[in-house]
């Protein structure tokens, strides 16, 4: 089964080798039509600490590294 891709912002890089990356999608309400926007954080993996925050990133699912890290930054 392929690896989901996702694409964000990193909101926070304080952490060692941890970034925190937030992930918006839109989508039309089901209901009333109206496009909404939610958006969601991710933990991502960060080995060499090369982001910073306000970085647009993608990340990719991969298996738990922490609790909370189940996602890996990509190179670009």
């Amino acid at each position: 089964m392929p690896k989901r891709i996702l694409q964000g912002v990193v909101v926070s890089s304080k952490a060692a080798q941890t970034v925190t990356v937030k992930v918006e999608r839109r989508f039309r309400h089901p209901m009333y039509g109206k496009i909404v926007k939610v958006s969601k954080k991710y933990a991502a993996h960060d080995p060499e600490n090369s982001c910073n925050e306000g970085d647009i990133v993608r990340i990719e699912e991969s298996r738990p590294i922490s609790k909370t890290k189940s996602w890996i930054v990509l190179k670009d």
